[in-house]
């Protein structure tokens, strides 16, 4: 009989858990060091800690997961490519439309407050 394989236990090969675990101490190792060595230059703790995050960065990229985030992220920088930014003068006046009707409802909610208020007041029977 055969058994079917989940779309979850096709993408975790061994070899791929082993480079997550792998890129994952070493990461932690670079954090760990920067801290450990205080009584080295911070320039040469900072120096190692990049070189940790950047060996780590490439071990995970190398890596089923790693290739579908880069593919994400590069797509993701395809479609960036397409979008139509406004110009400044579009956002000066979008701000400007946005600024005004804030101020618009912050009037009307602040009258309606006062009414309400009022009205609470009138019924209660308090300082009218």
């Amino acid at each position: 009989m055969t058994t079917l394989k989940t779309k979850a236990s096709e993408e975790r090969s061994p070899i791929d858990v082993a480079k997550h675990l792998l890129a994952a101490l070493l990461l932690a190792a670079g954090i760990i060091g920067f801290y450990w060595y205080e009584d080295v230059s911070q320039a040469l703790r900072l120096l190692g800690l990049v070189a940790a995050v950047v060996v780590s960065a490439v071990l995970f990229l190398t890596t089923r997961i790693g290739r579908g985030v880069m593919d994400f992220a590069r797509e993701a920088r395809i479609e960036l490519r397409k979008v139509i930014w406004p110009t400044r003068q579009e956002t000066f006046q979008t701000t400007l439309v946005v600024l005004i009707v804030v101020l618009i409802v912050a009037i009307f909610l602040w009258l309606l407050d006062m009414l309400l208020g009022f009205g609470v007041r009138s019924l209660a029977g308090i300082g009218v």
